[in-house]
Formats: C-alpha cells, structure tokens, sequence
C-alpha cells in the first residue's frame, strides 16, 4: 500500500525549493510560449510541454 506524503514532514529547505518553484513556474511558462510563437522548435515545444504540465501539476496540488 503507497503512502501518501505529508508535506510538513519534509526539511524546511525541501519545502522552500517548493514554493519557489511554484512561484517560478507560471512566468518561465509565459516566457516559454511567446519564445515558441516567435522562433518554433521541436526543443521549445517540448519545454513548454513540460512546464504547462509541472504547473498545471502545482495548480491541482499534484506535486
């Protein structure tokens, strides 16, 4: 049976690499698309993927 984590029994400096990653997430996300709009790549593309689906991940309390 997988246990579920309790987020203040982690170490103070794991939970403040959280919050700034949370905070971080939603302006490199922004940066991220209008640089796909400008000049697209395979390799922006797939970033952008990646940073919608951590911060949709951090909306709904996933991570």
């Amino acid at each position: 049976m997988k246990r579920k984590l309790n987020q203040y029994t982690f170490r103070s400096w794991i939970r403040t690499f959280k919050d700034v990653c949370k905070q971080l997430i939603i302006p490199f996300t922004i940066f991220q698309a209008i640089r796909t709009i400008l000049i697209p790549s395979t390799f922006d593309v797939l970033l952008l993927t990646v940073f919608i689906i951590v911060a949709l991940s951090y909306h709904y309390e996933l991570i």
